[in-house]
């Protein structure tokens, strides 16, 4: 044990003893780790540059401009080399400053190396592991190498502040002043105008079990169980996303709703030959001849986004919640009609087995397997392929769950990421 680790893990015994004893059981001797030279010098573990080999306090300047100066308590996730901690204790407004690990290996590996006892011994740190946290806090910076190095035990919170620093981007697609949104609305206001309303189904079957159904490639596994049920004289509502309302019918299965609020699903994915038996509950700018050709009731709501501003006086609707997957204001319909219990199908947000869907080819719904580029944790503690959109949708799912604690949420496969807020059904995921 160096001179310098054990000076910096005197530091963290006296503050905070829990987490050394915890740091010191890190395996930093499995990570592959060198020194970059450049005009200056950094650490690269496992490819992946700590930070800038040029000027590292030249590059901490400029992360810290990106927080307000007047903030009492910042937030920085990710350890790095230092800098950008001893950066904002030099402000003066500064009275808290909490540091949270996303990757315990590589801090360990730096405390190993490098003395980080002035930001480590400052009062105003705190410093804990990312993953003891539920949520993010604002405002934060996260430092980019350890968004990419973060463990498994800090995943979830890494997810959340990937998500947030993409938001403002992602937001993009939905500006309220696109052309061809708002011809898509335009196009949508003769049915809006005739269908129901959404709210005419809230409170409707208080105290009933849901199954709200998706598409994922768990979904397979339970389709002869839900051909079973569905025929059953007492059962659950059936609720399922566009998506899998082809694959539920081919299996015998006829859904009591289907829910569908992207204007790009067509009479291919909903086709009405058999619809007259379940009801579509949608958002406009939903293709207005599959809208037209639908046999079954039809109920229309809105989002929380600014794209209706201009409807919502003029055509009153109910709004759904929608956090970038159908798979929310399906759940939100469930929780809103009633439902106390809800069981999740097909709710992988990931690839497992490498599949995207049930039912439908690789690459038909979006990108192919061969694209995936990220991971999430699965139900056994195992990393499963995903794409980042899907860790998004997740993420919304989860505090969405977490605002209905009156509302019980189970999960139907293992294989999939693990959904926060939901536990394992029994009958169907042993």
């Amino acid at each position: 044990m160096s001179e310098i680790f054990q000076a910096n893990l005197q530091v963290l015994r006296q503050r905070w003893p829990a987490l050394c004893e915890r740091l010191q059981q890190e395996p930093s001797e499995r990570l592959d780790v060198q020194r970059v030279e450049g005009l200056g010098s950094t650490l690269s573990v496992c490819n992946i540059q700590l930070s800038s080999r040029h000027d590292r306090l030249a590059e901490a300047r400029l992360q810290a401009q990106s927080l307000p100066l007047d903030s009492p308590t910042l937030h920085v996730y990710g350890t790095g080399l230092g800098e950008l901690q001893r950066v904002l204790l030099e402000r003066s407004a500064l009275r808290q400053l909490r540091v949270y690990v996303l990757n315990g290996a590589v801090l360990r590996l730096v405390l190993q190396l490098l003395d980080q006892r002035d930001w480590l011994a400052d009062p105003r740190v705190e410093l804990a592991y990312a993953g003891d946290s539920r949520e993010i806090a604002l405002p934060f910076f996260a430092l980019p190498a350890e968004l990419v190095l973060a463990d498994e035990t800090n995943a979830k919170i890494r997810d959340r502040l990937i998500s947030e620093t993409h938001l403002s981007f992602n937001n993009r697609a939905f500006d309220s002043a696109d052309p061809g949104l708002q011809q898509l609305l335009a196009d949508s206001l003769p049915l809006l105008r005739q269908d129901l309303d959404v709210a005419t189904l809230f409170g409707t079957e208080p105290g009933r079990d849901c199954y709200v159904i998706a598409t994922g490639p768990s979904l397979a596994a339970h389709l002869p169980a839900l051909a079973r049920i569905r025929a059953q004289a007492q059962r659950p509502l059936f609720i399922c996303v566009d998506t899998a309302y082809l694959p539920l019918l081919r299996a015998g299965i006829q859904p009591d709703i289907v829910v569908s609020v992207d204007h790009k699903i067509r009479l291919h994915h909903l086709p009405p030959e058999h619809s007259a038996q379940t009801a579509l509950v949608y958002m406009p700018m939903l293709d207005v001849e599959l809208l037209a050709h639908w046999r079954g009731p039809r109920y229309s709501a809105y989002s929380a986004s600014a794209l209706y501003a201009s409807v919502r006086q003029a055509i009153p609707r109910a709004e759904l919640f929608v956090g970038g997957s159908v798979i929310h204001p399906a759940t939100d319909l469930a929780v809103q009609m009633g439902a106390t219990a809800i069981t999740l199908f097909g709710a992988d947000f990931a690839f497992p087995g490498d599949r995207t869907h049930t039912g439908w080819d690789d690459g038909v719904l979006g990108p192919t397997v061969s694209a995936a580029r990220h991971w999430v944790l699965d139900g056994h503690g195992q990393r499963v392929r995903t794409q980042l959109n899907f860790r998004g949708y997740l993420i919304d799912l989860e505090r969405y769950i977490a605002r209905h604690p009156e509302v019980r949420f189970f999960n139907t496969s293992r294989a999939g990421a693990l959904i926060a807020g939901a536990d394992y059904d029994p009958e169907f995921c042993p």
